[in-house]
């Protein structure tokens, strides 16, 4: 069975079999994050048309943190509901693995 996996390094942040992808990023449940200590809450909040607000987090991984590298939509739009409270990581800041 196919997973998705987020990574700093060679830690892995989340790990799941199900997911949803939208707009070409991979949205993990929250049930996916490994250790919820990793993700820090972040001031950010940004605003998308059909989703909604995004609200943000760090991710803090031995001693290092990664601003507003993870983020998710708390109350999405309808058209947006199947990623409530899903997880999205910025390919450029964190490992995205499909395996």
């Amino acid at each position: 069975m196919p997973r998705a996996l987020a990574k700093v390094g060679d830690h892995v942040v989340a790990e799941t079999e199900t997911w949803e992808t939208v707009e070409g990023n991979i949205y993990f449940p929250p049930s996916a994050i490994k250790d919820q200590s990793l993700l820090q809450h972040s001031d950010l909040s940004t605003f998308c048309s059909w989703k909604g607000y995004a609200s943000y987090w760090n991710v803090a991984v031995d001693g290092k943190t990664i601003e507003n590298a993870a983020w998710y939509y708390k109350e999405p739009y309808d058209a947006a509901k199947n990623i409530k409270d899903y997880i999205a990581f910025y390919k450029d800041k964190v490992d995205i693995v499909e395996e």
